[in-house]
């Protein structure tokens, strides 16, 4: 059985197989710890994505929390397949060569969404430096599926970098969704080690680029914490991502996926998230998530009713573009 994992674990990230195993804390503290999946409605969501023939970042990302999502009917669709085209050491997606991309996965997306019953949806893909766009026409033709099929749902994209992708950024941007999301993942003094296909400051310029092209689109951006960072550089990630006018932020617990990846420098307790919240709200962010099991799309949904409200009060009160 154990040969059976080894095996498993080398096709799905064959570039960590070389590498010494770190040591995986196994005994998370009580904060971190979630309920297993089995109410009716999670088989049912998962039974929606296989009918479409769909991949989750829920799944391949090993969200934490997973049961409570698809309790509640929420997935998070991730397009472009499954194998992602970098090897960043915190993901447990797997990495390799990608298959063609599925020209019916925008249209199963838009099918799954009413499905589901989703009033939004948070779209993310793998990585695909392969494709010339990056994929981006890909989110983009989502997108204008889900308009087509359930035009009341607001959409949220969570894309990669699209480094050295010339305009790739525009094309998902003209397709207009609700909120558009870029995790910068950690601090820039941790990218080598942590994220070394991408650059800090390249994807700090892409957050503010989606500004610059359409004010109107709420932008959104991600850390996590207990890789190693300090609260200094924590904090001037978040005044970097208010120079990029980023409204919304995100910080939760890096988990170490399997003994191959990035160790866990340390559990940030509840507490601290607290003051990472406030500190946030301080510097003019208008939504903060901010605790241990946060993930990008973890109430996305009940954020982006909150970040409409947030943004319309700041408009009537200040006058500002936001």
């Amino acid at each position: 059985m154990a040969s059976i994992y080894k095996d498993r674990l080398r096709v799905r990230h064959p570039e960590k197989a070389h590498k010494p195993d770190n040591l995986v804390q196994k005994r998370k503290p009580s904060w971190l710890r979630v309920r297993a999946a089995s109410s009716q409605t999670y088989q049912e969501t998962r039974t929606i994505m296989r009918d479409f023939n769909l991949h989750t970042v829920c799944e391949e990302a090993a969200c934490p929390n997973i049961a409570e999502c698809w309790s509640k009917r929420h997935a998070t669709m991730m397009i472009l397949g499954s194998v992602c085209t970098r090897a960043c050491a915190f993901c447990n997606v797997a990495t390799g060569k990608p298959n063609q991309v599925d020209p019916n996965e925008p249209e199963n997306v838009a099918k799954s969404v009413i499905k589901l019953g989703l009033n939004h949806v948070v779209i993310t893909s793998v990585d695909r430096d392969d494709l010339p766009d990056g994929g981006a026409g890909h989110f983009a033709e989502t997108i204008l599926q889900i308009r087509k099929y359930s035009p009341t749902t607001t959409v949220e994209v969570l894309t990669p970098d699209f480094r050295r992708k010339t305009d790739a950024l525009a094309i998902v941007v003209g397709a207009k969704p609700d909120v558009f999301n870029h995790n910068l993942e950690t601090v820039p003094r941790l990218y080598t080690a942590i994220r070394p296909g991408a650059r800090y400051f390249n994807s700090l310029h892409l957050l503010h680029s989606v500004k610059e092209m359409a004010p109107f689109i709420s932008t959104k951006s991600g850390i996590m914490v207990g890789l190693g960072e300090t609260a200094e550089e924590v904090n001037q990630v978040m005044d970097d991502m208010r120079s990029a006018k980023v409204d919304c932020i995100t910080i939760g617990q890096y988990m170490q996926p399997t003994p191959k990846h990035h160790a866990v420098d340390r559990f940030v307790p509840p507490e601290e998230f607290e003051t990472y919240k406030n500190r946030a709200f301080s510097k003019g962010f208008l939504i903060v998530s901010s605790s241990p099991l946060t993930r990008s799309s973890y109430f996305a949904g009940e954020d982006f009713a909150k970040l409409n409200a947030a943004r319309k009060a700041r408009l009537a009160d200040k006058g500002d573009v936001v």
